[in-house]
């Protein structure tokens, strides 16, 4: 239960659409429980390859509690972290593709299992984001400990 002024996680996501009320209804009734919304306005997705984004997040979580959303794709083999809006556009990395201003990403309904993209970290309405700066060390410790695990299974 929310409070007086708290945003739940769908009212925090659709307030990103260019018509909030008609991207919930077609939302809420869309068979596939998915709606296009537009990064580069409350937070940009930067996307990383599977294993290392798996491998990223599982470093994040103990830094920081509880990263900003995470959307994985099916079977996981691209993870998107929420930042900041403009990171994306400022962003160099190998392997990573951004989404910012006048991009689109397919967003489930939080809560609703849908066939193809998931939450791994659901939003918390309160429009926590991933901060870029912890994000970048936690790829970089994430990429360490893959090249590891590779070395160590041939």
């Amino acid at each position: 239960m929310t409070t007086p002024g708290e945003k739940t996680a769908v009212d925090w996501l659709v307030s990103a659409a260019p018509d909030p009320d008609a991207c919930r209804r077609a939302w809420e009734h869309d068979p596939l429980g998915v709606a296009l919304l537009p990064a580069g306005r409350l937070w940009d997705v930067l996307i990383l390859p599977g294993e290392l984004g798996q491998a990223t997040l599982d470093v994040l979580d103990p830094l920081v509690g509880r990263p900003g959303p995470v959307l994985a794709d099916f079977g996981a083999s691209r993870l998107g972290f929420f930042v900041p809006p403009g990171t994306a556009s400022h962003w160099v990395g190998t392997g990573v593709r951004g989404a910012g201003r006048g991009a689109w990403i397919v967003v489930p309904y939080p809560g609703r299992a849908t066939g193809g993209v998931r939450w791994t970290v659901l939003p918390d309405g309160k429009g926590t984001l991933t901060d870029p700066v912890l994000l970048e060390l936690a790829m970089h410790e994430a990429a360490a400990r893959v090249v590891v695990g590779e070395a160590r299974n041939p």
